[in-house]
């Protein structure tokens, strides 16, 4: 798979933190990865879950570091292209304001 705005994973949290490596190791799966759907996805991740955002489209959530942070990708199978969108606290995304920027 191909990371658009991967350059964002690198800004989102400093590379020594728990959420830094976690990203890093997120980046190197997911380049390797040939996901085909939602299925393949949680063959790696299990917590990752497709949500509804206000577009209408759904995006990925991924947990990030048990419980602390949320990833939300959007994922075109048919191009292989991760677009990184959001990295946020978990208490930032429980408020679901970012669903309606979506």
């Amino acid at each position: 798979m191909h990371i658009i705005k991967e350059k964002f994973l690198k800004e989102a949290a400093p590379p020594k933190t728990k959420a830094g490596k976690w990203l890093d190791a997120w980046t190197m799966v997911v380049k390797a990865a040939e996901w085909r759907s939602i299925h393949d996805v949680r063959q790696t991740y299990r917590s990752a879950d497709p949500v509804k955002v206000a577009s209408g489209r759904n995006v990925i959530v991924f947990n990030v570091c048990g419980n602390d942070y949320r990833l939300i990708v959007a994922i075109h199978y048919d191009t292989r292209r991760v677009y990184t969108l959001r990295f946020m606290t978990h208490a930032d995304y429980d408020k679901n304001h970012w669903k309606q920027e979506l």
